[in-house]
């Protein structure tokens, strides 16, 4: 994989998993939590975020072929998953897909909010999954599946390092700037969408 797209797949997966998005939700139901526990929680969530996608690649197509889906209808689906999730960001307000209001009603009485919700489906969610499935299948399994592995484990380290810091980030830029910075991944997001798009409906056309 050249330093180009690889440049490329690596920031189109942070956008998607949106970790800065996630941080005023992770400072939410972590706010009875000492600094320590903090800490420990975002290197639970991080973790499992790395475990989900990564099995996801691995099994995604087989997945997919259990259930009759070509590459291609996925990559449309997956795009105008991505397009809503873009427009929503756009918009500031908070993804339907990865959480409804009432599940994170329940999550904040959750004592332990590492795995659900904030690795799955929060971080880790179906457009993510979606992502490193069609990532999966861009090149022959092995070595590819070795580069899908590095690039989730850089996406997962940038995810734990914004957790991290979500506390003097969200002081530093204030609601705000939380906002215009989910606008402006929210237009990645929609160029990521258009691309799925057009490339799955054109894999369509020409079979």
């Amino acid at each position: 994989m050249d330093p180009t797209t690889l440049l490329k797949t690596i920031v189109s997966l942070i956008v998607v998993v949106e970790p800065i998005g996630a941080a005023p939700v992770f400072l939410t139901l972590t706010q009875h939590q000492t600094p320590q526990e903090r800490q420990r929680t975002a290197r639970r969530a991080t973790t499992a975020v790395f475990l989900i996608l990564l099995i996801s690649a691995l099994v995604g197509k087989l997945i997919l072929e259990l259930f009759g889906i070509s590459l291609a209808s996925f990559k449309v689906a997956g795009g105008i998953l991505f397009l809503f999730m873009g427009l929503e960001m756009i918009n500031a307000q908070p993804s339907r897909s990865r959480q409804t209001p009432e599940e994170a009603e329940e999550a904040e009485h959750r004592d332990d909010v590492a795995i659900v919700p904030m690795a799955l489906p929060l971080l880790a969610g179906p457009g993510a999954i979606g992502s490193v499935i069609l990532l999966a299948q861009k090149g022959p399994f092995f070595p590819h599946i070795l580069w899908v592995a590095g690039i989730i484990a850089v996406v997962c380290f940038t995810a734990w390092i914004c957790l991290r810091m979500a506390a003097p980030m969200g002081k530093a830029l204030g609601k705000t700037g939380m906002n215009i910075l989910n606008r402006i991944m929210g237009l990645i997001v929609v160029a990521v969408a258009v691309e799925f798009i057009i490339g799955g409906v054109k894999a369509l056309w020409a079979s």
